[in-house]
């Protein structure tokens, strides 16, 4: 005799599937008595739903069908319609998905709450942003916001240099319009599991929990895939999302549709065609067809002089160290060795995270040297004598080093010079030192011929001791 696939479980333990349904059935049935039970009618919040899960311990907390179910939203954060309360019929639930029958399916029944905790560590249960009081809006915020405002399907894509501020301007568009924000930070290691989400293990059952892409396509969120030219060609799961159509979830065979509102943003470093220069190792070039379908392509620039003189003092001002002739140099600073990134004279940039960081430095120590030369000791020693040299030319007030080197007396200059300007370096007679990988002069090649060298930022070097042993 063949059983059908559900023939045993039916044999042994009657209709499974619908055991299933009628418990769910009599769950709610019971919390609406309860609700009942305590007075409440009409409309009731969120704090209230939650008082009533931890006192009858029905539910964990709030029922999804309670705060997913968008017809039960009243347009006031945080508040529910309840008609059965009050004997009346109950709201037309919200189409969202479409199951395909596939046999019984226990799917995790995890309310906006404890997801949100989950996604922020235990620090909040809304996913709604916080907003940063040093925050300046610049650049793209004010296109970015209007999408936002309008809540329309238009994926954009928003690159640019590290440190620039990409991720923060969408997270601060969000904790302004007080968009729920649901951000995924992508890795080679990102997968369809990942993002869609999967079966997991809870209290020894195997439970289909969504992922952060289906929540927030079922929520109506913004979903921010942080520095997607991370990803590998798993990402190409979110096709039919980026297309505005909904998602097919295979493995529980169910059609997911987006929410009104639903939308989606992306960061990253590059345009999606990789980094030949190596200055991003680790991203990829993206699918060509994955990238066409995102509206526009932002590119975020550094902030301007003056307005990243703003997010600086404003910065100083929250650490308690304001020093308005401190913040100008700073930003004259990181906006003259752009200047050379951009033309190859250097491989590194100082970014505006990069001088937050030595405001907070700055805030602990007190002392200029001190927090620009630890902003700096990342870079190699040629990168960081340079550009401690050109800190040091902008502001008189400061040594940049307790035993700086005469140039009357120094026997050697190293050079700051790309890869593009070694021969002409090399005809002029500077000579490359393999150990530190550096173009050096003489000290007399220099003061006998100052301006030919000037252009390479010509640092002094302390003779080097013979090693005794």
């Amino acid at each position: 005799m063949v059983l059908p696939r559900w023939g045993l479980s039916r044999l042994f333990f009657g209709d499974m599937p619908n055991m299933a349904t009628k418990q769910s059935i009599k769950a709610r049935e019971d919390f609406i008595k309860a609700m009942k039970d305590a007075g409440l009618s009409g409309i009731v919040t969120r704090s209230q739903v939650k008082d009533l899960c931890k006192s009858t311990g029905i539910y964990a907390c709030p029922p999804s069908w309670i705060s997913q179910d968008h017809s039960r939203r009243t347009g006031v954060v945080g508040e529910y319609l309840m008609p059965e309360l009050d004997d009346a019929p109950a709201p037309k639930e919200a189409a969202v998905t479409a199951t395909i029958p596939s046999g019984e399916v226990k799917t995790a029944d995890t309310c906006s709450a404890t997801m949100a905790l989950a996604m922020t560590g235990g620090a909040s249960e809304s996913l709604v942003p916080a907003k940063i009081d040093t925050y300046v809006q610049w650049g793209h915020f004010k296109d970015i916001e209007t999408i936002v405002r309008t809540k329309m399907f238009y994926p954009c894509f928003i690159t640019g240099l590290s440190g620039n501020g990409k991720t923060t301007m969408v997270d601060q568009v969000c904790a302004k319009l007080k968009r729920e924000l649901f951000r995924v930070n992508i890795t080679t290691q990102t997968d369809e599991d990942d993002l869609l989400g999967g079966f997991r293990l809870i209290n020894g059952e195997t439970i289909w929990t969504d992922g952060p892409v289906v929540k927030a396509m079922k929520q109506g969120g913004v979903l921010l895939l942080d520095e997607i030219d991370l990803a590998s060609h798993a990402i190409m799961c979110l096709q039919p999302v980026l297309e505005g159509k909904g998602v097919f979830l295979k493995k529980i065979g169910q059609w997911v549709k987006p929410a009104p509102g639903f939308q989606i943003f992306a960061t990253a470093n590059t345009k999606g065609k990789g980094s030949d220069d190596g200055r991003f190792i680790g991203t990829n070039v993206l699918n060509e067809a994955f990238l066409d379908r995102f509206s526009v392509c932002y590119e975020q620039e550094y902030a301007p002089k003056s307005t990243e003189k703003k997010i600086l003092t404003k910065a100083m001002q929250s650490l308690g160290c304001e020093d308005k002739e401190f913040t100008t140099n700073l930003v004259t600073w990181a906006d003259m060795i752009r200047k050379c990134y951009y033309e190859d004279a250097v491989d590194e940039i100082i970014t505006t995270r990069r001088l937050v960081n030595v405001a907070t430095a700055f805030s602990i120590f007190g002392d200029r040297a001190k927090a620009i030369e630890m902003a700096v000791t990342r870079f190699d020693d040629s990168t960081k004598e340079a550009f401690l040299t050109m800190y040091g030319k902008i502001d008189a007030n400061v040594d940049m080093d307790e035993n700086q080197v005469d140039p009357e007396s120094a026997s050697r200059f190293n050079l700051s010079c790309g890869y593009d300007d070694k021969e002409e370096v090399k005809m002029h007679g500077a000579k490359w030192d393999k150990m530190s990988k550096t173009w050096w002069i003489t000290g007399d090649e220099y003061r006998n011929n100052p301006t030919i060298w000037d252009k390479w930022n010509p640092s002094p070097v302390a003779d080097l001791q013979e090693c005794p042993f």
